[in-house]
């Protein structure tokens, strides 16, 4: 109940600093949020969506390896059994979409490359993940791949502009 307690805290802390119109108040609400996270986790270590909670709170803070290492330990066993599919395709998501804001060598490509593909079996009409994953493809050159991923999107999502953009710039 108190793992609960200060989720639930730090979830309301995370959506504060998010709508924040100034920096230092978004800065400062994060770690609030990263702090509640951690006292959830000491009370349930196991309860991936703690982890996710200071993964989001350390990613708005600009701390990306801490974010990427907190979705890690939530999308590993046994964190993971307490998540839903959903959960765990939108987790993977967010970890592919922190693993591309820090830089795009071949390797943490491959590894977004693969967290979206899980994401997109989990989830077939995530649009963000598939043109985050047509983003992977271009990264690549492999432009058929990344083709197929926008268009996939667009079939969900026919206004979905970032898509179509991509889409534009590749058959040009």
């Amino acid at each position: 109940i108190q793992a609960k307690r200060h989720f639930v805290i730090g979830a309301q802390l995370l959506a504060q600093a998010r709508s924040s119109k100034s920096k230092s108040s978004a800065s400062s609400l994060a770690k609030q949020a990263e702090a509640e996270a951690d006292k959830a986790i000491s009370f349930d270590y196991k309860d991936a969506a703690a982890h996710i909670l200071k993964a989001l709170a350390l990613d708005l803070q600009g701390f990306k390896t801490s974010a990427l290492e907190s979705f890690d330990l939530a999308l590993s066993i046994p964190a993971v059994k307490t998540l839903t599919e959903k959960e765990k395709g939108d987790a993977l998501f967010k970890r592919a979409e922190v693993k591309m804001s820090m830089n795009r060598r071949a390797g943490r490509v491959d590894s977004a490359i693969d967290d979206l593909t899980e994401a997109v079996k989990i989830q077939d009409d995530n649009v963000k993940a598939l043109c985050l994953l047509g983003e992977c493809y271009e990264v690549k050159k492999m432009r058929d791949e990344a083709k197929t991923a926008y268009e996939s999107a667009l079939k969900i999502e026919p206004s979905w502009t970032d898509a179509q953009a991509a889409l534009d710039r590749l058959v040009s």
